[in-house]
C-alpha cells in the first residue's frame, strides 16, 4: 500500500468515526429524552408467521429476568407444543391456559366456541388481577375477537384499564381497529413467502 493509498483510508477512517460519533450524540439525546416506565399493551398481527412466535420469545427475555408470565390461548387447544415443553423448565414462573377447543372450522360450532373464548377471557382477567403476573400473553385473542366470540368494546376496555405495571401481548391476525388504538406498541408481519404454498407441512419445532 503506498502513502496515497494510506492516507485516504486514515481520512474515511476519521470520516467514518465522526459520522458514527455525531449518530451517537443524536441517539444518546432520543435515549435521554424517554423517561416514562408503563406497561405496554402489544399487538402482533399481519398475515405472516410469527405473531405468536414473537409473544413466546418476549416472554422469554421476560423469564430471563425472573418474572412470573402468563399465557391464556384463546383458540388453540392443548396441542404439546415445542414452547409449552420448553416452558416448563421454568416451574413456578409460568401459568399457562390453552382453553381453545381448536378453530373455528374444526369445531363448527359457533355457541361452543363463544362459550370457550369466555372462559378463556375469564382466566385472562383473573391473571391480571394477580400482582405477581408481570407479562401476560393472550395468543390469538385477535381471532376470537374477528368472529365476534367476544364484546370488543368490553375486550378492549379491560386491557386498557390493566394495571400500570402489567404488559399484555395480544397475537392473531386481523386485529381490530379499535385495539390497534389502544395498544402502545403494534406489529404486522407481511406474508412474502410461505413454505405451506409449496406443499411442505406443518412440522416440528418449526409450528408447533
Amino acid at each position: 500500500m503506498n502513502l496515497s493509498e494510506r492516507m485516504t483510508d486514515t481520512e474515511d477512517a476519521a470520516r467514518h468515526k465522526a459520522k458514527m460519533a455525531k449518530r451517537k450524540a443524536v441517539q444518546d439525546a432520543e435515549v435521554a429524552g424517554k423517561t416514562l416506565e408503563k406497561g405496554l399493551l402489544i399487538v402482533n398481527t399481519g398475515p405472516g408467521k410469527g405473531k405468536s412466535t414473537a409473544a413466546f420469545g418476549l416472554m422469554l427475555r421476560a423469564l430471563g429476568h425472573g418474572w412470573r408470565v402468563g399465557v391464556v390461548q384463546f383458540i388453540k387447544g392443548a396441542w404439546e407444543t415445542g414452547e409449552r415443553k420448553a416452558l416448563a423448565a421454568f416451574p413456578g414462573q409460568v401459568d399457562w391456559h390453552s382453553m381453545g377447543e381448536g378453530f373455528t372450522w374444526e369445531t363448527q360450532d359457533k355457541a361452543r366456541d363463544i362459550a370457550a373464548a369466555a372462559r378463556a377471557f375469564g382466566k385472562a382477567r383473573e391473571l391480571m388481577a394477580d400482582p405477581e403476573i408481570r407479562l401476560l400473553v393472550l395468543d390469538e385473542l385477535n381471532i376470537a375477537l374477528r368472529y365476534d366470540y367476544l364484546p370488543l368494546a368490553e375486550v378492549v376496555e379491560t386491557l386498557s384499564a390493566r394495571r400500570p405495571d402489567l404488559h399484555i401481548v395480544v397475537t392473531g391476525r386481523n386485529a381490530k381497529p379499535e385495539l390497534i388504538a389502544a395498544a402502545d406498541l403494534v406489529t404486522e408481519m407481511t406474508l412474502v413467502k410461505h413454505h405451506f404454498a409449496a406443499g411442505v407441512k406443518a412440522q416440528e419445532g418449526i409450528e408447533f
